[in-house]
């Protein structure tokens, strides 16, 4: 990663200079009434987070900053559907957009847009690759592919083989994914520690074609797989669907991302070993504070203490750290009021609560 630290100053210089909804008829707010935010993310194909966990929390700490803001929420199948949203949300009288592209460039146009109108920009999780943004908030992504292939890596017998889903490789956070657990990978397949018997890039991030890779991966492999790279925690239910048709399910590690309930409820019954733990509400806060701050026209109040290079522009940003979940310290996500057992807890799954 290309990355900066700045001072509060630097930041607020940059997001200045960047347009953030400063000129024309899309003066900054006088009043939290007055703040419009458009939030953009993709469909519930790649992920069901987005539109059920990190929107509410973002609108949420919307409404504590700016009571009676408004948030104009959408979600998109591709690239062009979020072009047509932005326009909406503009129209609608948003000073602020904030946009987990889909694809790592698709979302430029988005950015034309948005400059023309003086209206500011902040990529959310993914990046929009060379462009002028306003700001970036994300986890440290090629930290989320080292703990996964670490965790592999330590659970492993030695000579174990390992079967690698990478998620579709369209976005800056999934490459790095990839590129953070082929830092831990490469050299333990060096010193002989595992061997990759069957590595794919999953296609839209499907969990359907997760499981038909896996069972790709269990042919080929003669059924004799040690560990599974599921880059997220959708990903992995494939993966786990294929592995419980040969009755290879609790046999053979299985990590995740996102700390999802279908993926914590994996892990409770022992299919699923772990998954990166990304405290979303953290993350949609810090957007919230940042959106807030540029619709009321306070770039130095963002709290976008980083920077990013993103391609020939240096991005305000703020990366969170992401940590690594299991059966042993589940019960972290529960303390932190990520989940509740409620939520979890249900069905097969009840009886495994025992913390």
């Amino acid at each position: 990663m290309k990355r900066i630290m700045a001072t509060a100053a630097a930041a607020a210089l940059l997001l200045s200079g960047c347009g953030g909804g400063n000129g024309g008829a899309n003066a900054p707010a006088n009043s939290s009434k007055d703040v419009v935010i458009g939030w953009i993310s993709p469909d519930a194909t790649s992920s069901t987070r987005w539109d059920t966990q990190d929107r509410p929390a973002f609108e949420k700490a919307v409404q504590t900053l700016a009571p009676g803001a408004k948030v104009i929420a959408s979600t998109a199948p591709n690239d062009q559907a979020m072009l047509q949203q932005a326009e909406s949300a503009i129209t609608q009288g948003a000073k602020v957009l904030v946009i987990n592209p889909i694809t790592a460039e698709g979302a430029l146009p988005v950015v034309d847009l948005a400059k023309r109108e003086h209206v500011a920009v902040i990529s959310y999780e993914g990046l929009i690759a060379k462009a002028h943004l306003d700001g970036y908030i994300t986890f440290n992504n090629l930290e989320v592919g080292r703990l996964q292939a670490k965790y592999i890596v330590d659970h492993a017998a030695p000579g174990a083989t390992v079967a690698v889903m990478n998620g579709a490789q369209v976005c800056e956070a999934c490459i790095a994914f990839k590129k953070g657990a082929h830092e831990v990978f490469d050299p333990a397949v060096q010193s002989g520690k595992i061997k990759i018997g069957y590595e794919a890039d999953t296609p839209n991030w499907e969990a359907t074609k997760a499981q038909a890779q896996t069972d790709q991966a269990l042919t080929k492999l003669d059924d004799k797989v040690d560990g599974i790279l599921a880059a997220n925690d959708g990903l992995a239910g494939g993966v786990i669907a294929s592995l419980k048709a040969r009755q290879l399910n609790g046999k053979v590690v299985v990590t995740g991302q996102d700390a999802t309930v279908a993926g914590l409820q994996e892990i409770l019954l022992g299919n699923q070993t772990m998954t990166v733990y990304k405290d979303l509400h953290k993350q949609a806060q810090a957007a919230a504070k940042a959106a807030v701050a540029l619709a009321m026209g306070k770039p130095g109040e963002t709290g976008l203490t980083d920077t990013y290079d993103n391609g020939g522009n240096a991005v305000p940003a703020l990366f969170l750290q992401p940590m690594a979940v299991d059966r042993a310290n589940i019960k972290q996500v529960f303390d932190d009021g990520f989940v509740t057992k409620a939520q979890i807890c249900t069905g097969d799954v009840a009886s495994k609560c025992d913390f």
